[in-house]
């Protein structure tokens, strides 16, 4: 988290405990639990699910955000200038990321017109009816598949390429994250292009896009030297992701038969050959 370049020693003069739920958001109230009753002096949480999980542990222990979607929307804060409650950290706001995917895809393959977003049943994304209409701008038909847990994974791209969908987006989940390569695998076995994350990109899908996967966590170190120092959440504005990635993954891409187009190459910030 950057700590150690604030002057924190882990055994010296903090203590980190760490769990991981390793993409099976059942197990995160129990984790929290575990946390709150630790009596910990501040939580660092991963993704929305988490940030959620440790909030409902009624817990006033303070929570710094290394990434979530939208925590207004989400009803952690009334604010991102003032936080109202325990919460504070930065925000990666991932439904303005989803129809920049889908835009990127779209030039990297002009002809596509059925599109999949495959999501984690459990973060289902409430905004869809607006998501599909920002793809119908973009002359795409945009199906929904709801996976409830890794090993659906496999079956469900399959049967996606059975019914002729052209390509799928994935959403910027953990447990998408955690099995981006067997997801990327897949997709490209049943000859989909496919976009997510930079990460994802990187783990062998087509391409990629979203914040810098270290930016918020970088942030949020320097949120935990100030909450031990005695700052309150309501003392540290809530950040949106400024610094973004675009990662082109041009093996996949041969693989699938597509030429990236110039104009994608030049914007990268990183073509995988």
């Amino acid at each position: 988290m950057g700590l150690r370049g604030l002057g924190y020693r882990e055994g010296s003069n903090i203590i980190i405990e760490e769990r991981w739920a390793e993409g099976d958001y059942a197990r995160l109230p129990e984790l929290a639990r575990q946390l709150a009753e630790l009596q910990v002096s501040v939580v660092v949480t991963s993704g929305t699910k988490a940030t959620l999980a440790m909030r409902d542990a009624h817990t006033s222990v303070p929570i710094v955000m290394g990434s979530t979607g939208d925590p207004v929307g989400l009803g952690l804060t009334t604010s991102l200038a003032h936080p109202s409650g325990t919460v504070t950290g930065s925000s990666s706001l991932n439904a303005d990321l989803f129809g920049k995917r889908l835009e990127l895809l779209k030039e990297a393959v002009p002809r596509l017109a059925r599109v999949a977003y495959l999501v984690n049943t459990a973060n289902s994304p409430s905004a869809f009816p607006a998501l599909r209409s920002e793809a119908a701008s973009l002359k795409v038909d945009l199906g929904l598949v709801e996976i409830p847990a890794p090993k659906a994974i496999d079956r469900a791209i399959a049967d996606l390429a059975h019914r002729r969908v052209e390509a799928i987006v994935v959403q910027g989940d953990t447990m998408f994250s955690v099995n981006a390569r067997t997801v990327a695998e897949l997709a490209a076995m049943h000859h989909l292009p496919s976009a997510g994350t930079a990460e994802y990109a990187q783990a062998g899908g087509m391409l990629g896009f979203g914040a810098d996967p270290l930016e918020g966590h970088r942030r949020a170190a320097i949120y935990v030297d100030r909450i031990l120092k005695g700052a309150k959440p309501g003392d540290l504005p809530i950040e949106r992701a400024m610094k973004f990635q675009l990662v082109l993954n041009r093996k996949t891409a041969r693989t699938l038969g597509i030429a990236m187009p110039q104009s994608l190459l030049l914007r990268a910030d990183e073509v995988i050959e």
